[in-house]
């Protein structure tokens, strides 16, 4: 059984989202929109702890914010390891200075550089809280940076009911575009200056108002050809339907290649209750009703179903299931919803996917990514146990790694 003090917590998050969602679904709804610019919405709320971006590496990763789409609110939040200094054998360092120099890392000019995988992160909350940049998602994503050895991209997508379904999906799948569209312009950034270098002049891709286009830490860093999608409880909705879109995509993406996915605890849901609905309708965190809310407050009152594609993949979908890449999934033993992310991992078994279920006693949902239960000891095993899986699909040396 959880501890008395998880107990204690889950009654007092309970109490203050159950108000929370009922000022939510009490407050006037938007006007309809009549220009992009009205859909802008909302990332983050202001009661949530924000823990501020860091360039520099402190805590094991750099950090850096990063908003990429003008007409909504749309951003991203870098996590770099600290594993991308050790390599060069030139000494380049963390905290390094240069011309430019921002107080933050800035990628050697030439030279070798570490080529790490890209983990496209999304964070949980039932679609109407958390964010990118909170303090919890700060250090689980900083975490899962350093045991993954990867760089998370933890995407801050608009939130309900400001912004109803299909906002805060589209906005996963713009993320992943944006991805594939810096490392085209990387690729293309490299291949102007080789060529001007070679005539005695610097080159670099460029936006209209002379502002570099090419994210650095992504340009210097990043390898597209090894992408990973993570999601976290409502995050773990839109990872999934991420993921069909980027199948559905095919070369359309390249170089960008999702090679695995990680699922945690998802928000799902369906019409025929399970046994898990049933027997645990009253469990910690999210309950039956909070996750009936939080779904209302997503979708459109003219869409509304448990059913709905945003809430049960395995009704209705874009992709077959056997098309799905590897999937690993984490379950907790005292979640509501835990039935249903065991039902998907079986469904994709049948076609062949490598599906493993990580199923953790006395634990509760959220209970790797929760601020207070970071620390424990279920939520240190989950992150390596992940770490292990991931990097069967994400090492350059083939399959060394072995689950």
């Amino acid at each position: 059984m959880p501890t008395a003090v998880v107990k204690l917590y889950s009654l007092f998050f309970k109490y203050h989202l159950k108000h929370k969602l009922q000022a939510l679904a009490q407050s006037p709804p938007p006007p309809p929109p009549t220009s992009p610019g009205e859909q802008f919405g909302v990332a983050s709320r202001l009661d949530e702890p924000v823990a501020p971006a860091n360039p520099s590496f402190v805590g094991g990763a750099a950090t850096k914010d990063i908003h990429i789409d003008p007409s909504s609110a749309l951003s991203l939040r870098l996590f770099l390891p600290d594993t991308v200094l050790t390599p060069p054998a030139d000494g380049v360092g963390g905290g390094g200075g240069g011309p430019g120099q921002y107080g933050g890392y800035s990628p050697p000019a030439g030279g070798s550089r570490v080529r790490l995988p890209v983990m496209l992160q999304f964070h949980g909350g039932g679609f109407v809280n958390g964010g990118h940049n909170s303090a919890e998602n700060d250090g689980f994503c900083r975490r899962i940076a350093r045991a993954c050895d990867v760089i998370v991209v933890a995407v801050g997508y608009r939130l309900a009911p400001e912004s109803k379904y299909p906002a805060a999906f589209e906005d996963g799948a713009k993320a992943l575009n944006w991805l594939a569209k810096q490392a085209n312009l990387a690729d293309c950034s490299r291949s102007i200056g080789n060529l001007r270098r070679s005539v005695g002049v610097e080159g670099h891709v460029f936006d209209s108002f002379g502002v570099s286009m090419v994210e650095p830490w992504l340009a210097a860093h990043g390898d597209p050809s090894r992408c990973v999608l993570l999601g976290v409880s409502s995050g773990a909705n839109i990872a999934e339907y991420v993921c069909q879109k980027a199948i559905e995509a095919g070369k359309l993406l390249d170089p960008i290649k999702v090679v695995a996915q990680v699922l945690m605890y998802p928000f799902f849901a369906g019409a025929t209750p399970t046994n898990s609905e049933v027997k645990l309708a009253n469990s910690y965190f999210y309950d039956k009703a909070i996750r009936n809310m939080a779904l209302k407050l997503l979708l459109p009152d003219e869409e509304f179903s448990l059913d709905h594609p945003a809430a049960n993949p395995l009704v209705s979908r874009m992709v077959p299931l056997k098309c799905m890449p590897p999937t690993v999934m984490v379950v907790a033993e005292h979640d509501m919803m835990r039935d249903r992310a065991i039902a998907y991992c079986a469904e994709l078994r049948k076609f062949n996917v490598d599906a493993p279920v990580l199923d953790y006693k006395d634990t509760v949902h959220e209970f790797a990514t929760k601020d207070m239960l970071l620390q424990t000891p279920q939520a240190r095993a989950c992150a390596e146990d992940i770490a292990i899986w991931v990097k069967k699909y994400i090492s350059l040396r083939g399959l060394e790694f072995s689950y």
